[in-house]
């Protein structure tokens, strides 16, 4: 009776606490995801007051949508770009930044700070230094490859996004790799040092290795950030030119709520849901086989 009781103030305390926080969840997220799936079967066009059951259909629509498919491998190939390059130079920024340099708190916080600024500002900067400061520098300089806009090139408007994605996002994660680093016993490297070793030896034997778990982190986070991204491609491009920089949100948007069809559209973002979770599952299952391991 009494293990009853206490039990009973146990969830009593529990949902006195906890119940807020899971209501509101419950009412913005999980409600309108399910909602999401229930219309993603339907043909509603995201107006009207009624809608009819179509089973699959926009799945089928979806599957053989090459406009779609045309912005999942621009996404693929965004995600690869930017993955490689801001783990690369967040691990180098983070190497640098942890030995003897003078002024390098000064650095870190210069460095990160592009990850503070809303994806839409940072866009409209951007815009305005690839528009203006850029093509003006080009001009007077003869330099033939800022003569003209990059955004307003097919090509090069999808390395304008790569570069300010890396801009944005190489602060955020130098500041994992520096913490990775800090954690790495200081008696190993200077073992090392003492045996003779070089920096690339103690980078590839000892440094990479105790990284490993940043490593996983910070590429997931990468990419999946890479996949949801829409903000900066709204600002920076809008998608253009020609559907150059459409990726995959955009084109989930465009669908939904531009072109009204809002089933076909909601189709599209639970697949997008269904390749992020797919990464996020990854990233936990290598994360605790890297702490079993260790």
């Amino acid at each position: 009776m009494r293990t009853d009781k206490r039990r009973w103030e146990q969830t009593k305390n529990a949902l006195l606490f906890m119940g807020p926080s899971l209501l509101i969840f419950s009412t913005v997220m999980v409600l309108p995801f399910l909602f999401g799936i229930l219309l993603s079967f339907t043909d509603w066009n995201g107006l009207s007051a009624t809608f009819s059951f179509i089973g699959f259909g926009n799945y089928s629509e979806v599957f053989h949508d090459k406009v779609f498919w045309s912005s999942f491998v621009l996404t693929l190939k965004y995600v690869l770009c930017t993955v490689t390059l801001t783990n690369i130079i967040a691990f180098s920024l983070a190497y640098l930044l942890t030995g003897n340099l003078r002024g390098r708190n000064f650095l870190k916080a210069g460095f990160f700070t592009p990850n503070l600024i809303g994806g839409i500002i940072l866009g409209f900067v951007w815009q305005f230094v690839f528009s203006r400061v850029l093509t003006t520098m080009g001009k007077s300089l003869g330099w033939s490859l800022f003569a003209t806009s990059w955004l307003s090139d097919p090509d090069k408007a999808f390395w304008a996004m790569v570069i300010v994605t890396v801009w944005q996002y190489s602060g955020y994660m130098m500041v994992i790799y520096i913490a990775g680093l800090m954690s790495i016993p200081k008696e190993l490297i200077e073992a090392a040092e003492i045996e003779g070793a070089s920096s690339f030896t103690r980078v590839r034997k000892i440094v990479l290795p105790f990284l490993v778990p940043s490593i996983i982190v910070c590429v997931f986070l990468t990419v999946q950030r890479g996949f949801m991204v829409y903000d900066i491609n709204l600002a920076l491009t809008s998608g253009g030119p020609f559907r150059s920089t459409a990726l995959i949100s955009m084109n989930v948007y465009q669908t939904a709520f531009l072109s009204q069809r809002y089933g076909p559209g909601q189709a599209e973002a639970f697949f997008l849901f269904l390749v992020v979770a797919a990464i996020s599952l990854t990233q936990v299952y290598l994360g605790k086989k890297q702490e079993i391991e260790l």
